[in-house]
């Protein structure tokens, strides 16, 4: 009877819980003793699982409302994907349903569970190199990320990242993320061009800071030219921090003909393994249209979702094919990211252990 009246207290206490918290506090009942602190380790392990580790393990997807009127909610083993789609002459494409996409998982066909087409708010990190070689570039670079700033969505958070031989946040102390133009356009401009460039640490800072924003959709826009002489990270590092980010990248590669550092390459390898895209513009005067054609193309994404049908939780990396086809609209491509990392889940010490007397 004491058991009972205890438990009923815990469930009143857990009603204002989330989903996370209620599961958890059902765990916390009716385990005791020994599995009780078994199952607050485990909660623990949990909570400092990074954010985007829980968007690609969680069971089910549904849109809700709240406050804002987007929220984009994931459960359990769900993947979810941002596919932008152009036609022959690389128009975006709209009004497209869901029977006109196949998924493709390691070469296996998937079931797509969820799908929209909508513009949802993203999470937004303008990186921007203000190495010595861009100089001359900054005006139009500043203008640009304006311009795509004023083209999305208004309610995307954004942020600032500046970097030569040094990488520094552009928001003000204590202001993780903005949807206010002057405070954006202040943290793009006071700064000076000069030094070398750690191209890969502001990658790296600027998908780290990505976690911390709300939005289950994140991008980053990086302008620059593509080459490192300054950082502590290498590409090989960085590629598999996007890799695992979630992160749609859009790279922009400015270059000096008098500057041998330049390398498209990296540029374009990082758009592709996200799903992004890369541009190289004959001058800096091109960029404004660049960025709102950026702009355009995150608003106009389609979201598909699915289950895979491989259930293991191994650790390892999946390769990702999306193809749509629509007969009345001729040839379609889609893009998006290349693949993702399946989070391994790792066994809590004593569960399921053969001989085990939950008495003790």
């Amino acid at each position: 009877m004491t058991e009972m009246t205890t438990f009923k207290r815990q469930l009143e206490k857990s009603a204002g819980l989330s989903t996370q918290g209620k599961f958890w506090t059902g765990m916390c009942i009716v385990l005791t003793g020994n599995y009780l602190l078994l199952c607050l380790i485990a909660l623990a392990v949990l909570i400092a699982l990074p954010n985007s580790v829980w968007s690609q393990v969680l069971s089910s997807y549904s849109q809700s409302p709240s406050s804002d009127g987007y929220r984009l909610r994931v459960n359990t083993n769900l993947v979810i994907l941002s596919a932008t789609v152009v036609d022959r002459h690389y128009a975006l494409v709209s009004g497209l349903d869901k029977e006109d996409f196949q998924v493709y998982e390691d070469h296996v066909l998937q079931h797509i569970k969820d799908f929209s087409h909508e513009d949802l708010p993203v999470t937004a990190g303008l990186v921007i190199d203000n190495s010595g070689s861009m100089a001359s570039k900054r005006t139009d670079v500043i203008a640009a990320a304006m311009l795509f700033a004023h083209s999305s969505n208004s309610r995307d958070q954004m942020f600032v990242v500046n970097f030569n031989e040094h990488v520094s946040y552009g928001l003000p102390a204590g202001i993780l993320f903005t949807d206010k133009p002057d405070q954006l356009q202040l943290g793009l401009s006071d700064v000076k061009a000069i030094g070398e460039t750690a191209l890969y640490d502001a990658i790296a800072t600027a998908l780290d800071h990505l976690q911390q924003g709300s939005c289950d959709k994140k991008v980053l826009i990086l302008i620059s030219d593509g080459g490192d002489n300054a950082s502590k990270h290498n590409l090989a590092q960085v590629i598999e921090m996007a890799r695992h980010s979630g992160a749609i990248i859009y790279a922009i590669g400015i270059f000096d003909e008098m500057d041998g550092d330049q390398n498209p390459g990296v540029l374009k390898r990082f758009a592709k393994e996200t799903g992004g895209e890369a541009f190289f513009p004959e001058s800096s005067k091109e960029l404004a249209l660049i960025c709102e054609g950026i702009a355009r193309d995150i608003r106009n994404q389609y979201t598909l979702a699915y289950v895979p049908t491989n259930h293991k939780q191994d650790g390892e990396y999946r390769v990702i094919d999306v193809k749509v086809s629509s007969p009345e609209r001729g040839h379609l491509s889609a893009r998006t990211r290349a693949g993702y990392f399946v989070p391994s889940i790792l066994p809590v010490p004593g569960f399921g252990m053969a001989g085990h007397d939950p008495h003790n």
